[in-house]
């Protein structure tokens, strides 16, 4: 257990927090808006460990940002999470949304054989590509037994994919035989991280941009039923070659948790004033991007990059088919 007496401790966390401030001020700018804060953090991360090497001393406040810090970040994240109205509403959604998942992975470990990359790195961008980004990323590294850093170049090629592809589907949408409201679902059910579908479909209106962020979130309620899967896998493979189970992560009941608080408590028998849920959005934004600086101080230069361009080569192509296949199952 660390004490507060542990100045390496408290200083390696408000270095995570330092850096996730910078990247939040930064991705405000200019061009950084697309790639978002949690990427830009990532960045800075990256190259200040270029720069000047891993800071040694502040290791265990890092690694209590890597670790601790990102999952109650993930546990937060349920409180977007309104199951009942995709319950109600969104049970089409739901069933499109399992395809999604199931191809991306699949496509993904498939394309990871043709062309020999890192499975660790296409399998983690694999879920992330179908489930929520960066969040489902996070989530999968440890079922997946992912070292932090393929967990941050994981994380840092989607916010790259997805900032291409929202731009990409905004320039596309006057000439697509698709009308505004299947755009959305469109975008909802294909591109990566929930800021990326909100790029996208912001433009477009309100109910464009609410139809498809119940899209998006259709497939961020399937998280929890994908690792229960991802760990009955890897622990029988772990079985197979004598190696030790895969325990469930549990901090994602919290997420759970937190999404039927959402869903059936706040609102309808505890009334919380919108201020406080913004807030807490908020800190969930600032825990979430310390926990990603922290991810990104992990990465090494030479070999993690030369590991992790046939990933994005692969993800990219899976990436491209998914939207076709999505556009085509909406026409």
């Amino acid at each position: 257990m660390h004490k507060l007496t542990d100045t390496g401790f408290i200083a390696g966390i408000f270095f995570t927090f330092l850096i996730a401030v910078i990247g939040m001020i930064l991705s405000n700018f200019p061009g950084l808006e697309y790639i978002g804060p949690l990427a830009t953090a990532i960045i800075i991360a990256f190259l200040y460990r270029q720069f000047f090497g891993y800071p040694v001393r502040l290791k265990s406040g890092i690694q209590f940002s890597s670790k601790v810090l990102l999952r109650a970040a993930i546990i937060l994240y349920g409180l977007k999470l309104n199951i009942d109205l995709i319950i109600s509403e969104g049970l089409t959604l739901l069933l499109q949304s399992a395809v999604v998942v199931v191809f991306s992975i699949v496509s993904a470990y498939l394309f990871a054989k043709v062309l020999k990359a890192d499975m660790n790195i296409t399998m983690l961008l694999g879920v992330g590509t179908g489930v929520c980004g960066a969040a489902a990323i996070a989530a999968a590294a440890p079922i997946l037994k992912s070292k932090d850093e393929d967990t941050a170049v994981s994380i840092g090629i989607i916010a790259f994919l997805g900032t291409v592809f929202s731009i990409g589907y905004i320039i596309a949408e006057p000439y697509l035989s698709l009308d505004v409201l299947s755009y959305g679902i469109w975008s909802g059910l294909s591109l990566h991280e929930l800021a990326h579908v909100a790029l996208a479909a912001e433009p477009m209106g309100e109910d464009v941009l609410a139809v498809a962020l119940m899209a998006k979130l259709s497939r961020v309620l399937l998280l929890v039923p994908l690792c229960f899967i991802l760990v009955l896998i890897m622990n029988r493979k772990n079985s197979a070659g004598g190696a030790g189970k895969i325990v469930f992560p549990y901090f994602l009941i919290g997420f759970i948790l937190m999404s039927l608080l959402n869903s059936y408590v706040l609102g309808d028998h505890i009334v919380v004033p919108e201020a406080v849920m913004d807030r807490i959005s908020e800190l969930t934004s600032v825990i979430l991007t310390m926990a990603m600086a922290a991810l990104g101080l992990n990465i090494s230069l030479s070999e993690t990059m030369k590991r992790a361009l046939k990933p994005l080569i692969a993800i990219t192509v899976v990436s491209v088919l998914l939207s076709i296949i999505v556009y085509m199952m909406l026409i």
